[in-house]
C-alpha cells in the first residue's frame, strides 16, 4: 500500500474547481483514491425538476460493526474576483507555511487529512473490527437539496448503519484544538410580500402604503425576544437580509413591499413552532393596517445536540493531547450537515481553523494539517482498539 501524503492530496483536490453546484471532477477522483484503500465506493447522483443533478460518495471498508463514518465536502464557494488573489484559487501553492487556495480551509484540506490518517491506521492495523466509511457531498454550500440529505435517505433505505460520524468541517477559531462542535443551532428563512394600494404619493389617504406595514412588522419581529439561550446554545437570533420594493417612480405609492429574513433557534423551538410565533404577529400587523400579505418559508434543519458520550471525550482527549489545547464543546456557528446525519447517528465536528474560510487567500497551516491527520490516526486507533 502507497502512502497518502495529506498535502499532496489536499492540493490534488484543491486543483479541482468544484464551485457549488459543480463537481469538476473532485467526487470521482477521490473515490478512485479510496477504491485504492479498498473501499468499496457508490457514487450516488440525485437531483430535481428546480435544481442541477449533485454527485455525492459513500465509500465504505469492511462489512462488520462498529462503522465510523468521515463526513465532509467538496464543493467550495466562488473565488471572487481573481485577481486580489496572491496565487490561482485552484492552483494551490504553499507560501509561509500555509498551503493557499480555494478549498483550503473549508474543507478539502480536512479531507485529505483524514484520508491520509486512513492509510497511515490500515499500514499498521490492516485487519480490524469494524468499518470505516466516508460519506462525502457536492452540495453543502448551495441549496443542500441533493447532498447529503438525500445521501442520509438513501441510507436508510437501505439500512446502512453508522455507529459514530466525525464531520470535518473547521470548527476552530483561532488556534486548532479549541473547539469541538457537538450541535448546532436550526436555520428558517422567511419571505414576506405586504399588498396595499398604489397610487399617487399626493393623495395617501385614498391608499394603504405597503411600507409602512412592512416598516411596522419589521420593527416588531426584531424588537421581540425569542430566548435568552441555555447552557448548550447562544440566544435565537431573527435577523433581516434583504427589504425590497420594485418601485423606480418617486411619486407613486406602490401596491407591494417585500422581506426576507432569517432565524438561527437553539432547541427552545422548532420550524413550526417559530412559523405559528411568526404569523401571528405579521396577521395582526396587516389586520391593523388593512394590508394583505404572503409569507413563505424554507427550513433548513432544526437544532439538534449530540450529548456528550465516551467517543466524544475520547476524541476530545486525543485533541488535547495533540493540540496541548483543551478544547470546549460549542453549538455555535451557522448549520453544517450534521443536521442531517444526527437523524442516523451520533456526531461531532472538528476540523481546521476557521479564519480564513470563503475568504480571499484561503489558508491552511502546515503544522495543522499534519496535526489534523494525527488527530484522526489516533481516533481511529482509539476507535478499533
Amino acid at each position: 500500500m502507497s502512502s497518502i501524503n495529506e498535502l499532496k492530496l489536499a492540493k490534488e483536490l484543491i486543483a479541482f474547481p468544484s464551485i457549488t453546484p459543480k463537481d469538476a471532477g473532485a467526487i470521482n477522483f477521490l473515490s478512485r483514491k479510496l477504491k485504492s484503500l479498498g473501499f468499496k465506493c457508490k457514487i450516488l447522483e440525485f437531483k430535481d425538476k428546480k435544481s442541477k443533478p449533485i454527485k455525492n460518495l459513500y465509500a465504505r471498508l469492511g462489512t462488520k460493526q462498529p462503522n465510523l463514518c468521515y463526513a465532509g465536502h467538496t464543493d467550495v464557494v466562488p473565488p471572487g474576483n481573481i485577481n486580489d488573489w496572491t496565487v490561482n484559487p485552484f492552483k494551490p501553492k504553499v507560501k509561509k507555511n500555509h498551503l493557499i487556495g480555494r478549498g483550503a480551509n473549508d474543507m478539502k484540506s480536512s479531507i485529505a487529512c483524514f484520508v491520509s490518517a486512513v492509510n497511515k491506521f490500515l499500514k499498521n492495523k490492516p485487519k480490524f473490527n469494524g468499518s470505516i466509511s466516508f460519506l462525502i457531498t457536492g452540495d453543502e454550500e448551495g441549496f443542500a437539496i441533493n447532498g447529503t440529505k438525500k445521501v442520509v435517505e438513501y441510507l436508510k433505505k437501505k439500512r446502512e448503519k453508522i455507529n459514530f460520524c466525525i464531520v470535518g468541517e473547521p470548527t476552530n477559531p483561532n488556534k486548532l484544538g479549541e473547539m469541538i462542535k457537538i450541535g448546532r443551532r436550526g436555520s428558517l428563512t422567511g419571505k414576506l410580500e405586504i399588498y396595499g394600494v398604489q397610487g399617487h404619493v399626493a393623495y395617501p389617504h385614498l391608499l394603504n402604503n405597503p411600507i409602512n406595514t412592512l416598516v411596522n412588522i419589521c420593527k416588531t419581529l426584531k424588537e421581540k425576544k425569542l430566548d435568552s439561550g441555555n447552557k448548550s446554545f447562544q440566544p435565537s437570533n431573527l435577523e433581516f437580509t434583504e427589504l425590497f420594493v420594485n418601485n423606480k417612480a418617486h411619486n407613486v405609492i406602490p401596491s407591494t413591499a417585500k422581506a426576507r429574513f432569517n432565524i438561527r433557534y437553539n432547541n427552545f423551538h422548532t420550524a413550526n413552532s417559530l412559523k405559528k410565533k411568526i404569523n401571528k404577529i405579521i396577521k395582526n400587523l396587516c389586520k391593523k393596517n388593512k394590508c394583505n400579505f404572503k409569507v413563505e418559508y424554507l427550513a433548513n434543519g432544526d437544532s439538534f445536540l449530540t450529548k456528550p458520550e465516551k467517543t466524544i471525550f475520547m476524541a476530545k482527549k486525543i485533541i488535547k493531547k495533540v493540540t496541548k489545547v483543551n478544547p470546549k464543546f460549542s453549538t455555535t456557528g451557522g448549520t453544517s450537515d450534521a443536521r442531517f446525519i444526527k437523524s442516523i447517528s451520533p456526531c461531532l465536528e472538528f476540523g481546521l481553523v476557521n479564519k480564513t474560510m470563503h475568504k480571499v487567500d484561503e489558508c491552511v497551516s502546515i503544522t495543522d494539517l499534519k496535526k489534523l491527520t494525527n488527530i484522526y490516526q489516533n481516533i481511529l486507533i482509539e476507535y478499533f482498539k
